[in-house]
């Protein structure tokens, strides 16, 4: 496609996103950034959901250079006229439902679209991680950009890794949650979260929190996320999640501490070839390790 011939791009909103040439200067969501960030696309903002506050949440922003890409703000405070200061042609954001951009107060983004093309790529627990990765990658190419070869043959091999540190006799629980304090936990329920889906897909055991309210998450206390005896605890890094500091007080998760391996976990990591390829090989050394101490 050249430089300025017209640009379309049917988002999963069920929308043609259209533009007079291909889009140059991008503002996206921060996970939606850093996915283009690994396709080679630099924007020139990024801004955060209701969940974050006035600086770039680190754990969000994968490889972005922080100091090199704007961030306009977030939530609430995320004015249209901020994210249209910085003269986009496209912004790109994610929608967990199929309808509204995630990030962005619904006037905000009506507002937004009457002047500059929004483009939205699913996330939810509707489509795999790799459809995910591969509505990144569509997106990416239409904007003349796309990963090298080599990516996809690290993935293989790292998804290759997984199957085979998850088929060991020994097979530990892998138990992802998000922090919220010394007496309340959220345990992520592994069918409604791509990359849970996708390492459970590849052999590795999840254990199903109790039911209860929450699509995503069953909000508990520590003893209940203790029951499910995990081997490997994926843990939010986010910056709304607790931090470990703040749990030592709660008997049940220095119990949990004193015998898991702890992972970092993004739940909102960029959706790209090569950070799905750290994240298999980071899960696949955790149980092996795991399995190798039962």
């Amino acid at each position: 496609m050249e430089q300025n011939t017209p640009w379309e791009f049917s988002d999963d909103r069920g929308r043609l996103v259209v533009a007079g040439a291909r889009p140059e200067r991008i503002v996206a969501y921060i996970q939606a950034g850093a996915t283009l960030w690994d396709h080679g696309i630099r924007p020139v903002g990024v801004f955060g959901s209701q969940h974050d506050g006035v600086a770039a949440d680190p754990a969000k922003a994968g490889d972005l250079p922080p100091a090199e890409i704007g961030y306009l703000g977030s939530g609430t405070a995320l004015h249209p006229d901020t994210l249209l200061k910085a003269r986009p042609d496209l912004v790109v954001a994610v929608t967990y439902d199929g309808e509204q951009v995630y990030g962005l107060e619904a006037r905000t983004a009506r507002e937004v679209e009457e002047q500059v093309p929004v483009a939205t790529v699913a996330v939810g627990p509707g489509r795999s991680l790799a459809e995910v990765r591969e509505r990144f990658a569509a997106l990416a190419g239409s904007l003349g950009h796309g990963e090298p070869l080599t990516m996809a043959r690290e993935l293989d091999a790292a998804e290759d890794a997984l199957r085979q540190a998850a088929a060991g006799p020994a097979r530990p629980r892998v138990v992802a949650l998000s922090p919220s304090g010394p007496d309340k936990v959220h345990l992520a329920r592994p069918g409604t979260w791509p990359d849970l889906r996708a390492l459970a897909e590849h052999g590795v055991e999840l254990p199903e929190p109790v039911a209860g309210a929450g699509s995503n998450w069953s909000t508990v206390g520590w003893a209940e996320a203790a029951a499910l005896a995990p081997d490997v605890v994926l843990i939010d890094v986010r910056a709304n999640a607790a931090r470990v500091e703040a749990l030592r007080t709660d008997e049940n998760w220095r119990a949990i501490e004193a015998r898991v391996r702890l992972l970092p976990w993004n739940p909102e990591a960029p959706v790209s070839r090569r950070a799905h390829t750290r994240f298999f090989t980071a899960v696949a050394d955790a149980v092996r390790a795991a399995a190798a101490r039962r």
